[in-house]
């Protein structure tokens, strides 16, 4: 015999999950005929199709592969003693399974011993061929997620160079949109010196543009327009026809709503803060506890006449379905638009606003620590609306703040924006205590106080790329990785195959805290209703102590 194999399917290290051709692949006449170098979708592989190389194969099989939405593995190369290859066999990067690691925190599972592959030989006519087929995964496949793969990130020169090109075309389309930009002098520009103009322009009624930003506002949806049939936007014109106020939504953020629908943000920060962008964003939380974003505006006021037509606006967008809760910072001005508009839907008070409106509000007080210290222990330790209540009253009276005005509206509304009195509602784990991790994130890297609107329209695709690439990428990690479980729980079991591995996570932090809860009672075991008594066991620096009661 002088056939030896030297190359079996790696056991465990990431690094050799994925097979990476070096160099450039000469393709043959059947590839070209495939559409590969085209870019076209490549027709699944066959038993009978024949290369020229080995290295065809593989960027055959690597490109279906990539359009398909999996990574490639050489799971066996077989070799002559004369070193010469004669045979291969192509995997799917999910097949097999890793060795069991020790480790305290092992690495999540990748593989599903999946048996999707292609086995190939080299033919007397000095070609290969393919001699055995598998097309069918037992996990599943996304074409979004196959550039994600490291199998994919590879190619050929031939194909960098079409790359290349194709960059280059688009650099330079980009480059003369901007210029058309930039050069252009919108009708709704009004950078005018006040002292200078003889009528003082009354900002509160029309947006506040400068140079070519209403030129730019009109470049910029002519052209999602056409890219994009779906694209949806409205304009408020004020009497003298200037532009005042202005929504927009493209196709996948009005398909994003129809699936997350449940709860969503209404983020002012710009428009409060007087930002050279006043946008108004409309935020929802993704299957993975990501922020998605649900629809754009701009206002030239905070107003609620501005408020009320921006909300209809985006009713219309969304076909008339309203979220069942809204979420917004403290602002009389926008609870008046969304009782008007939105009456049905439950209305909360981000939380970490109030906190941040405290030191504005009772900084000047002379026992201001001991006052936040009193209301941070109202708000969060209460578990029951009575406790809530009755420390309320206790640190009113013990520090003499009951005509407070800031306070009393705060009471007045406690029913928006105190957990104890939230938890009926569904957030969908945008929890109003801190959604400033999932809002104001957004466009944090991308908008600033001085941010111009026509740079802001420049950064505004590019942010909505740098989410979708991360949902993207979260996709991929559930589906192709196995979360450890904590526990032994069928329930937990059951829950793994439903949940992503993010909103998994924070599941499994709620399964750990059941470790901690003991003295489970019953009161009236025989009544109509049944009433448990739980004790809980934390940590309150570094101290254990026994929580209070928990119960309804």
């Amino acid at each position: 015999m002088d056939e030896v194999s030297l190359n079996t399917e790696p056991a465990g290290d990431d690094d050799a999950d994925e097979f990476e051709i070096e160099g450039d692949c000469a393709m043959t006449d059947f590839i070209s005929q495939t559409g590969i170098i085209q870019g076209e979708n490549p027709l699944p592989p066959v038993v009978g199709m024949e290369f020229d190389s080995y290295e065809d194969v593989y960027y055959f099989y690597n490109c279906y592969a990539k359009q398909q939405g999996f990574g490639v593995r050489v799971s066996n190369t077989w070799y002559r003693k004369s070193k010469e290859r004669y045979r291969g066999k192509l995997s799917c990067s999910s097949a097999g399974f890793k060795k069991k690691s020790e480790a305290n925190r092992p690495r999540p599972e990748t593989r599903t011993g999946c048996p999707a592959m292609i086995k190939f030989r080299l033919m007397d006519s000095n070609r290969w061929r393919v001699i055995e087929v598998e097309l069918e995964h037992n996990h599943l496949i996304s074409p979004a997620s196959g550039k994600f793969y490291k199998s994919h990130k590879s190619v050929g020169v031939g194909t960098k160079r079409a790359l290349q090109l194709d960059t280059a075309e688009e650099v330079q389309k980009i480059r003369l949109f901007r210029t058309v930009i930039i050069d252009s002098e919108g009708n709704g520009s009004i950078d005018v010196d006040e002292g200078e103009s003889g009528n003082r322009v009354d900002y509160s009624n029309q947006l506040k543009l400068k140079e070519g930003d209403a030129q730019a506002v009109q470049n910029y949806f002519s052209r999602l327009q056409l890219m994009d049939p779906n694209f949806f936007y409205v304009v408020d014109l004020n009497e003298k026809g200037c532009l005042r106020n202005l929504f927009w939504a493209d196709a996948r953020t009005r398909v994003a709503y129809s699936y997350f629908c449940d709860i969503v943000a209404i983020d002012a920060t710009c428009l409060e803060n007087k930002f050279e962008v006043p946008l108004v964003s409309f935020i929802g939380v993704n299957h993975h506890g990501q922020s998605v974003l649900l629809g754009c505006g701009l206002l030239a006021s905070e107003t609620v006449e501005s408020y009320t037509w921006l909300f209809r606006a985006w009713l219309t967008c969304i076909l008339g379905r309203p979220p069942q809760a809204i979420i917004t910072s403290q602002c009389r001005t926008l609870q008046t638009a969304i009782s008007d508009v939105f009456p049905r839907a439950s209305h909360c008070l981000c939380l970490s606003h109030i906190m941040q409106k405290f030191p504005e509000n009772l900084g000047g007080l002379f026992e201001y620590e001991a006052i936040k210290e009193s209301f941070s222990r109202a708000v969060y330790y209460s578990l029951r609306v009575e406790e809530f209540e009755a420390a309320w009253e206790d640190m009113v009276q013990r520090h003499g703040i009951r005509d407070h005005k800031w306070l009393q509206a705060l009471f007045d509304d406690r029913k928006r924006w105190v957990p104890v009195y939230l938890k009926d509602i569904f957030l969908a784990g945008m929890s109003p205590v801190q959604p400033s991790e999932v809002v104001s994130s957004y466009f944090k890297e991308f908008l600033h106080k001085d941010t111009p609107l026509k740079e802001f329209l420049d950064k505004y695709d590019q942010a909505l790329q740098t989410h979708h690439r991360l949902e993207a990428l979260a996709d991929l990690d559930s589906r192709n990785s196995s979360y450890m479980l904590k526990s032994g729980c069928y329930f937990e079991l059951q829950l793994s195959k439903v949940y992503t591995n993010d909103i998994l996570r924070k599941f499994e932090s709620e399964v750990e805290g059941m470790y901690s809860c003991f003295s489970t009672s019953q009161l009236n075991p025989d009544g109509p209703v049944i009433t448990h008594i739980v004790k809980e066991q934390t940590e309150v620096d570094g101290n254990r102590r026994e929580a209070r009661t928990i119960s309804p």
